[in-house]
């Protein structure tokens, strides 16, 4: 029921102010419908008027009904009341999502500066820009921020403002890909998990700019202008917990320095290194994954003992100059050799030696050589291969030559 006109016993007199029901409308249109040729007469301005009425308040439900509908399937998860409050504090260059309350979208705009951030933002996108600097002022009140990304910009390293990201108490994951940088900014907050530069023009890693750093997991510096002046026997003191190290296209000779000894991934690709020293890999005792495709490394610039490390389970050494196969060891899961100049396969020397006894319960399935993919093409090896190699990785699934 609804607050309107009520109509009365005889259809001619005044209606009076109560409530209408879906029943006063139906008798309502019944009543127009056999009074529409007859002339108008005074009590018929209420009938008119509870007409009008009755269509209100319907196009009003059908309205509001679909509206809330609609805003309760985007919106679902946000109060309306705070929509208000949201949009008042978002800057004006952005975009603020009422459905993300806490993430700023301001890439692709074309921005020269950074705006004020407000203090509920937790992701902030700032890529494609033609931002030149990072001043603090505009992340004074970002107490809370985990996630910034300022890829492809202009930013260079006498552009960032001291202290502008060290503030930044709570800060995971910072992205400052393509932009204009020559050295590793520092300071850095010691909250920081990814720091991401890749193609930028980095040629120096200031001292201790990773000392602080312990909970940083990944260092990505690929495509940069590091040499092997850019190391210290320190440079790397402090990440205690990195385990992805990436630099690749750079224009190294050599291994990098005393490496932290929890990495397991490491990138070298697209350099010039033409060898490893003897026990490097002592110092990284978990590495897993290994890439060196694409340097200059031959047979002389490998340790006696070769690849021969536990930890390896995928060794990469394609576009390099082996003239044999390395030593490998027997948990190695994945070798790529492709585009070397080997031309043959010595099996006795390459085989991962097996103890003749096996302990109890085991096989030699699950104790011998692991190995499951092995790629030698683009080398001037001649076919078929050596009957040995299939006796010697029986869990090989793949040979590519």
């Amino acid at each position: 029921m609804v607050r309107g006109f009520r109509l009365s016993k005889h259809h001619n007199k005044a209606w009076s102010e109560d409530t209408v029901s879906s029943e006063d409308c139906k008798n309502l249109a019944n009543f127009r419908s056999r009074h529409r040729t007859q002339r108008y007469i005074p009590g018929q301005q209420g009938i008119i008027m509870a007409t009008t009425i009755c269509f209100i308040i319907w196009m009003l439900f059908i309205t509001d009904t679909v509206w809330t509908r609609s805003v309760r399937q985007v919106y679902e998860a946000t109060d309306p009341e705070d929509w208000m409050v949201y949009d008042f504090d978002c800057p004006r260059e952005c975009f603020c999502p009422p459905s993300f309350p806490t993430s700023l979208y301001c890439e692709n705009r074309g921005l020269k500066e950074i705006p004020a951030i407000p203090s509920r933002i937790w992701y902030l996108y700032l890529e494609n820009n033609l931002i030149e600097t990072i001043p603090e002022k505009p992340f004074e009140n970002a107490t809370q921020l985990r996630w910034i990304n300022l890829n492809k910009n202009k930013i260079t390293n006498y552009g960032i403002e001291k202290g502008a990201l060290s503030q930044l108490k709570k800060l995971l994951f910072l992205f400052l890909e393509d932009n204009e940088l020559e050295e590793v900014p520092s300071p850095l907050p010691r909250s920081l998990e990814q720091l991401q530069l890749a193609r930028n023009k980095v040629s120096r890693i200031p001292q201790g700019t990773f000392s602080n750093l312990e909970n940083l997991t990944l260092l990505d510096l690929q495509h940069n202008k590091l040499l092997d002046n850019a190391f210290q026997r320190d440079t790397f003191k402090g990440l205690k917990n990195l385990m992805q190290l990436n630099m690749a296209k750079n224009s190294l000779r050599n291994m990098p320095p005393r490496l932290p000894a929890n990495t397991m991934q490491l990138f070298l690709d697209n350099n010039s290194i033409e060898g490893i020293p003897e026990n490097y890999f002592n110092v990284i005792p978990k590495v897993a994954f290994l890439r060196l495709n694409y340097n200059k490394i031959s047979d002389a610039g490998l340790p006696s003992s070769g690849f021969n490390v536990s930890s390896i389970l995928d060794l990469q050494l394609s576009h390099n100059q082996l003239t044999k196969v390395p030593k490998i060891s027997a948990h190695l899961q994945h070798l790529h050799l492709d585009h070397n100049k080997i031309k043959n396969v010595n099996v006795s020397v390459i085989c991962p030696a097996t103890p003749i006894t096996l302990p109890a319960e085991q096989d030699f399935f699950s104790y011998g050589p692991h190995l499951r993919y092995l790629r030698l093409d683009g080398n001037e090896i001649e076919t078929p291969i050596p009957m040995d190699l299939m006796t010697c990785f029986r869990l090989l699934q793949a040979v590519i030559i």
